[in-house]
């Protein structure tokens, strides 16, 4: 791609729109920024790029025509149902994301990571992995760190750990990872995508350009996942908690992972091993190994890191124990499906802390759940009454309203019991009280310290 002297209109001047404008000003080309908001917390930002030449149109969408732009650059949190990318489709103007522009300027080979949960976990995961074999290694896309900002520094012996959410591969036209990696399918951001149908065709966009050089990594156990495999042209390797994949694939047997992807049963480590806890990070770990192998990366090298990985902050986190109560930071628990596998991660009865802005997400399975290993549900956030709607035939010994964050805390802190576990899992996004997940839980972190210090 050639950029200089190209009128290209960035959507979203969050995280991703900033680096694509940066980005796209050091290739020359005449840039535009827009955001329905005026996000004045990007202020200084803001005044950087302009001052590199930068034009900022906020507080609304300039008009997109072909007078005025040659490409459109979306931002993840952007709909393409919003002006901008409607009418650059209907006057003929591409339009991509930040993950295909940076793919155009990727030399290094790509593991690509997604699925409905774990995505960050397994990014990391997998980062680690290739470190320890011996790779220079990229980690970034959703896991925080925008592509585009460093895949130019990195060459054909190297490797991009990529995560990549169903927003980004909605406008992905020439990306192909090496590896695709889809952990699982469960129903997410459906006030976005519409149907289940919609997003699962958006996640399989992550093998869609793949060859038979390439691989795609599946989740046997999750069917809706699992009939992908017949889509992929590349070579399927499927991985398994629950069976025995005797035709090849990473799979567990007698405790021990195994992995059969060149023609010979190989034994990874113990699953007791792992230093990350819970089921689901098991299948984790297997999908890493199975992305690894087929990447190359050597058994030792393999099993070195599943032991000392401890994961990653907000999934599963340890915060501390007070008075024989642990705190555990689960704020990226961001629908039912992840809050179902953090309350499954523990034995003891829970102190559950959940709610927030909802992504059309049903709730009843969450319910039957949180009844089977919660002792007390704290509410909050705009899906307070939805979520408390589900108890009101019973089930938890308590049902408690918090009118915030702080209140929620305080609440779990008081009523919870020695040896009892109060966990924040909120089944709900942040962002009707809190611009991202990671903020969320660094108030639960402060909060819980506080209650320490003062215990």
């Amino acid at each position: 791609m050639q950029f200089r002297d190209k009128k290209v209109l960035v959507v979203g001047a969050g995280k991703s729109g900033l680096a694509v404008s940066r980005f796209l000003t050091d290739k020359k080309a005449e840039v535009t920024l827009t955001d329905a908001a005026k996000p004045a917390y990007l202020g200084r930002e803001l005044e950087r790029l302009a001052s590199e030449g930068v034009d900022l149109f906020l507080g609304g969408y300039p008009a997109v025509n072909r007078a005025g732009f040659e490409l459109v650059v979306m931002s993840p949190g952007v709909p393409l149902t919003t002006e901008p990318a409607r009418e650059a489709a209907e006057s003929g103007i591409p339009v991509i994301g930040e993950l295909e522009l940076a793919y155009h300027f990727t030399k290094a080979p790509v593991v690509a990571i997604t699925g409905t949960n774990g995505k960050t976990t397994t990014t990391a995961l997998l980062g680690e992995i290739f470190k320890d074999g011996g790779f220079k290694t990229l980690v970034g896309g959703n896991i925080g760190l925008p592509l585009v900002t460093e895949v130019e520094n990195y060459g054909p012996g190297d490797i991009i750990v990529a995560e990549v959410s169903s927003f980004q591969l909605e406008t992905t036209v020439a990306f192909k990872p090496k590896v695709a990696v889809i952990l699982n399918l469960t129903p997410d951001h459906l006030d976005r995508h519409g149907t289940m149908e919609n997003y699962a065709s958006a996640k399989a966009r992550i093998f869609a350009n793949q060859g038979k050089d390439d691989f795609t990594v599946l989740n046997y156990d999750d069917p809706l996942t699992a009939a992908l495999g017949s889509e992929s042209r590349a070579g399927t390797v499927y991985f398994s908690r629950c069976r025995i994949l005797e035709a090849g694939g990473v799979y567990v047997r007698d405790n021990m992972i195994m992995a059969n992807i060149n023609g010979s049963n190989e034994a990874i480590c113990s699953c007791n091993e792992l230093g990350i806890p819970g089921a689901h990070n098991l299948e984790n770990a297997l999908a890493a190994v199975a992305a690894a192998k087929a990447a190359g990366v050597g058994n030792a090298a393999l099993a070195r890191t599943l032991k000392k990985f401890k994961g990653v902050p907000h999934r599963l986190e340890f915060i501390a124990e007070i008075n024989g109560v642990k705190y555990i930071n689960d704020s990226k628990g961001t629908n039912p499906d992840a809050a179902i596998k953090a309350l499954e991660a523990f034995t003891e009865p829970v102190v559950l802390i959940a709610g927030g802005k909802s992504k059309g997400s049903d709730f009843s399975d969450f319910a039957a759940k949180v009844r089977e290993r919660a002792r007390v549900l704290i509410v909050l956030g705009e899906c307070a009454g939805i979520i408390a709607d589900s108890f009101k035939s019973g089930g938890v010994e308590q049902l408690l309203f918090a009118g915030d964050f702080d209140e929620a805390v305080y609440l779990a802190h008081r009523n919870a019991r020695p040896g009892e576990i109060v966990l924040l899992s909120p089944a709900c996004a942040s962002w009707d009280m809190f611009p991202s997940y990671e903020e969320r839980g660094n108030l639960f972190k402060e909060l819980v310290l506080k209650i320490k210090k003062n215990a």
